[in-house]
C-alpha cells in the first residue's frame, strides 16, 4: 500500500490534485488550485499530496494539455471508495494487493492502469538498533490493515522475530503466528498510529509513508522485505481506475508521465529516501496479477 504501498480495515481491510474532498475524512479533503489552463482536468486521489513527485507530475501533464488536481487523504480507507462514487478519476496509493482485498470485500471492480514503483516495507525502532538486539517476550506493532499486516509479518519471519505456522502467505495474519515458536509478541494497529507507537513497544512496521512523519529516515530501518523478489509483483504500485476507464487515452497519458518524466522520477527518489524501484510493468501483467490475488483471496474465505 506506498511505500505506499497499498488498506482496508476489518472487512475492507484492502496520487494529482485538490478538491473539497475530505483528506482524512470523507467530504473534508485538502484542495490546492495548482490548475492550469487546458483541455481536460483529472482528480487523482493520494495519500501523500507533498510529495515530491508531483509538483513535477503536474507540470508535465500540463505541457500535455491535462490539468491534474490532487485530492490528498490522510487514510488508505478513504480513496478508492472516492474512485468508485466518481469523486476522483484515478488514485495512486496503493499496490495490488490492497486492491485486491477492496474489490472483494466491496464487490468493486476497479483495476490497475500502470504501475509506479516498488518500495520495501521496514521495522522501525527508537529503542534498538539492530532485530537481534530485542528482547525475548518484547511487543512488535504492524498494520492492522490485511494486505500490510500480511507483509509485515513476512518481513518480522524473516528478521527472525516471528514464525508463521503456514510458513506465510500474502494471505496471513496475526492469527498464523506461532506464539510458542516466536521471539517477539505482535499487535496490530492503524498504519497512521504506528508511527507515535514507537515509544511504547519495541518496534514497529511502518509503511513508508509514515516514515518521516515520524522523525525517521529510511536508512533507520533495522529490518526490511526485497523488492526486487519476484513474488513481489502483488506489491507493485499502481494507478487505479473504474474498469469502464481501463482504456482511456488520457489516464494512459498520465501514467506515462509518471514512469518517464525525468523530473517526477528523481521527486519519487527524493520522496521515497532513494528507497523506490520504479517499474514499468505491463498494465495487462498487473490486471492478471490482480485477478490471481482475488482468486486467492475468495478462495481463502
Amino acid at each position: 500500500m506506498s511505500r505506499r504501498r497499498l488498506t482496508l480495515a476489518g472487512a475492507l481491510a484492502a496520487s494529482v490534485l485538490l478538491t473539497a474532498l475530505t483528506g482524512c475524512a470523507s467530504g473534508s479533503g485538502d484542495s490546492t488550485g495548482e490548475a492550469q489552463s487546458s483541455d481536460e482536468v483529472v482528480r487523482i486521489g493520494v495519500v501523500g499530496k507533498s510529495d515530491e513527485q508531483w509538483p513535477a507530475f503536474v507540470a508535465a501533464a500540463a505541457e500535455e494539455g491535462i490539468t491534474v488536481e490532487l485530492v490528498d487523504f490522510g487514510s488508505y480507507e478513504q480513496p478508492n471508495p472516492a474512485l468508485s462514487e466518481g469523486e476522483l478519476d484515478l488514485n495512486q496509493f496503493q499496490h495490488i494487493i490492497y486492491l485486491a482485498q477492496y474489490n472483494e470485500a466491496s464487490g468493486d471492480d476497479l483495476v490497475p492502469i500502470g504501475s509506479t514503483a516498488i518500495y520495501p516495507l521496514g521495522l522501525y525502532s527508537t529503542k534498538y538498533d539492530d532485530v537481534k538486539d530485542i528482547p525475548a517476550g518484547e511487543t512488535v506493532a504492524v498494520p492492522d490493515d490485511a494486505s500490510n499486516q500480511a507483509r509485515a509479518l513476512l518481513v518480522l519471519q524473516s528478521a527472525g522475530l516471528i514464525e508463521l505456522k503456514s510458513g506465510g502467505t500474502t494471505l496471513s495474519d496475526l492469527a498464523d503466528v506461532d506464539t510458542e515458536k516466536s521471539k517477539v509478541k505482535v499487535t496490530a494497529l492503524e498504519a497512521a498510529l504506528l508511527p507515535t507507537s514507537l515509544p511504547d513497544v519495541a518496534a514497529s512496521i511502518l509503511n513508508n509513508d509514515f516514515v518521516e512523519a515520524a522523525g525517521l529516515s529510511f536508512d533507520d530501518a533495522i529490518a526490511q522485505d526485497d523488492p526486487s523478489d519476484p513474488n513481489a509483483l502483488p506489491y507493485v504500485n499502481i494507478f487505479a481506475a473504474r474498469a469502464d476507464d481501463a482504456d482511456n487515452e488520457t489516464y494512459r497519458t498520465l501514467v506515462e508521465i509518471f514512469q518517464t518524466n525525468e523530473a517526477v522520477q528523481a521527486g519519487l527518489q527524493k520522496s521515497s529516501g532513494d528507497t523506490a524501484v520504479a517499474l514499468q510493468t505491463p498494465a495487462e501483467d498487473l490486471v492478471a496479477s490482480l485477478e490471481k490475488v482475488q482468486k486467492d483471496i475468495a478462495a481463502n474465505n
